[in-house]
C-alpha cells in the first residue's frame, strides 16, 4: 500500500520507468487524463494507450515533480497542485517540456488511486509592479 504521503512520488517514479505496468496499480478504472496539448483520454485503456505512445515517443525521458501543493486531504479523496517537467529525446533530437498539473485520487480500500489529470502549460511569470 502506498500512503497518501508516498503517492506522488511513487507515481512519478512510476512514470519515469516509462513502463505501464508500474503505473497501472495506481491508476483508478475510470482514469480521466488530460494532456498539456489538450488531449483528453477516459478510462483505463485510454489512458493506457495514451501512456504507451508518449512512453514509445519519448527515448531516455527524465520526469519530474516539484512544488507540490495539497488541496484538499480527505478520508477517501485527496487533490494535489505540482509543477513537472520532462525531456528526453524524440526522433533522434533533444525535447523538453515543462508546466503545471493538477491531480485527484480516490482511495478504495487501501489504496489510494488516480481519477484525473490535468496537465497544462505553465504560466507566464508575473511581471512585478513598479
Amino acid at each position: 500500500m502506498t500512503s497518501l504521503d508516498d503517492w506522488p512520488g511513487a507515481y512519478a517514479r512510476a512514470l519515469a520507468s516509462q513502463l505501464w505496468s508500474e503505473v497501472d496499480p495506481l491508476v483508478h478504472d475510470g482514469v480521466c487524463a488530460t494532456f498539456s496539448d489538450g488531449s483528453r483520454h477516459e478510462g483505463r485503456a485510454a489512458v493506457r494507450a495514451a501512456f504507451e505512445r508518449n512512453f514509445a515517443a519519448i527515448q531516455d525521458e527524465r520526469y519530474a515533480i516539484s512544488n507540490l501543493q495539497w488541496i484538499r486531504r480527505g478520508t477517501d479523496h485527496a487533490l494535489y497542485l505540482f509543477d513537472f517537467a520532462w525531456s528526453g529525446v524524440i526522433g533522434g533530437r533533444p525535447a523538453s517540456g515543462a508546466g503545471r498539473g493538477t491531480t485527484a485520487l480516490v482511495r478504495e480500500g487501501d489504496r489510494w488511486l488516480m481519477i484525473a489529470e490535468h496537465l497544462g502549460p505553465k504560466p507566464p511569470a508575473r511581471e512585478e509592479a513598479p
